[in-house]
């Protein structure tokens, strides 16, 4: 008998759902019977012009109090949408977007001007979001903000896709576009596996971070490419066992923990570790940024190992005395710890002089600070290293030398 694509589609789906990763905080298979729900039969339109919002949250509501797997179906088009909020607690065990088609925001931006998510989940667990193409329309916005008087009566913009408050989370293989703030952030989460996503914004785009992390555990991004005008992915406050291996990056800000420092009571970040990823064209590669004023964070035992650079501003840095436009500056005395930051195997070309940059707290140096087997060349001359407030160790070839 012959199977149908789409059966088929929903069969790969659905181990996908029920068996991926091979970490073992994430979802393990059941024997759950599944249910599926197609956003059409409630009213969707995959038209682009017909306001699908209703129909999405009347599809979650009836996949969230389903005592079986639930898979919600978005099939191939269009789908208008407002900003919507999927909440927990749900009665499914597990629940899984199947998307196939394209989610589109409003093409005037002013409609979410008061909400700062576009689509957000909320308090749930075990639910995947696997393909598909969230289409945020940020360009306009992007224009205000860039425009004289530096976009003052501009909203803030929204936030394409957030977990907030939740726990065993699978984003795959899913592309963000032309976000109006961040792509994608994780808050205050626990046991999520971001793989195969693609984020796509212009290399001018304002504060359009690919992935944000904070306040967040056991948090695994692999396999995904990011090109934006901001950060590719950054980790903020209370990050704690953040794994990031096979990213690209570029164009972009780079792969940033912090900027940290901005509250006097503040959670640390601790065992964060990036390796095999590559940096094009972008303004920073490794970096830590602090605010220069008091604070009780830290940074400790972060590992970026196996890195490639090509012609990046900055490819490795550590700025405690971080002030973006150098406007209103606190300039203070950055109070965050930063300690066991190990940079091995970082390999490729910098667009400036200074390859390697340590710019470090006056009243907390940074320590346990070490490079192994290091070979970062300018394109035009020598490069070279700084190191101000910093204590550590050089092993193998670094180059370029001199600084620890």
């Amino acid at each position: 008998m012959a199977i149908s694509k789409t059966t088929y589609d929903l069969s790969i789906f659905l181990l996908l759902l029920l068996t991926i990763s091979s970490s073992p905080f994430l979802i393990s298979a059941t024997n759950s019977s599944t249910t599926t729900y197609n956003v059409l039969s409630f009213g969707a339109k995959p038209d682009g012009l017909t306001d699908s919002t209703e129909g999405f949250l009347s599809a979650w509501a009836a996949a969230c109090a389903s005592e079986s797997v639930a898979v919600i179906c978005v099939p191939r088009g269009r789908f208008l949408l407002r900003s919507l909020a999927f909440k927990g607690e749900c009665r499914s065990p597990k629940i899984g977007f199947k998307i196939d088609g394209t989610l589109v925001a409003p093409a005037d931006y002013r409609v979410l001007r008061e909400n700062d998510k576009w689509i957000s989940f909320e308090g749930v667990s075990h639910v995947s979001v696997v393909g598909g193409r969230l289409d945020a329309r940020g360009a306009a916005l992007w224009a205000c903000k860039l425009a004289a008087a530096g976009g003052a009566n501009c909203p803030g913009g929204a936030t394409t896709l957030s977990f907030t408050n939740s726990k065993d989370i699978k984003i795959i293989g899913l592309m963000s576009l032309n976000s109006q703030m961040f792509h994608i952030v994780i808050n205050a989460c626990s046991n999520v596996q971001i793989q195969g996503v693609k984020v796509i914004a212009d290399g001018n785009s304002p504060n359009t971070d690919g992935i944000h992390v904070q306040l967040s555990t056991n948090v695994v991004i692999k396999g995904s490419t990011v090109k934006t005008g901001d950060d590719c992915i950054s980790v903020g406050p209370g990050t704690k066992n953040l794994w990031i291996e096979h990213v690209a990056c570029g164009p972009g800000h780079g792969i940033s923990i912090g900027s940290l420092g901005g509250e006097l009571v503040e959670a640390g970040v601790q065992n964060v570790t990036v390796k095999n990823a590559s940096f094009t064209g972008t303004q920073n590669g490794l970096r830590i940024k602090a605010w220069a004023k008091p604070s009780s964070g830290f940074v400790k035992g972060v590992q970026f190992e196996d890195v490639t650079m090509r012609n990046v501003q900055n490819p490795i840095i550590i700025d405690q005395n971080y002030c973006p436009h150098n406007i209103d500056c606190p300039s203070q005395v950055s109070g965050i710890k930063i300690s066991d930051v190990v940079y091995q195997g970082i390999r490729g070309t910098s667009a400036t002089p200074v390859a390697i940059k340590f710019d470090c707290s006056a009243a907390n140096p940074c320590t346990g600070i070490k490079l192994q087997d290091v070979n970062l060349n300018c394109l035009n001359q020598a490069a070279e290293s700084s190191c101000t407030n910093v204590n550590g160790k050089a092993f193998g070839i670094v180059q370029p030398n001199g600084c620890l």
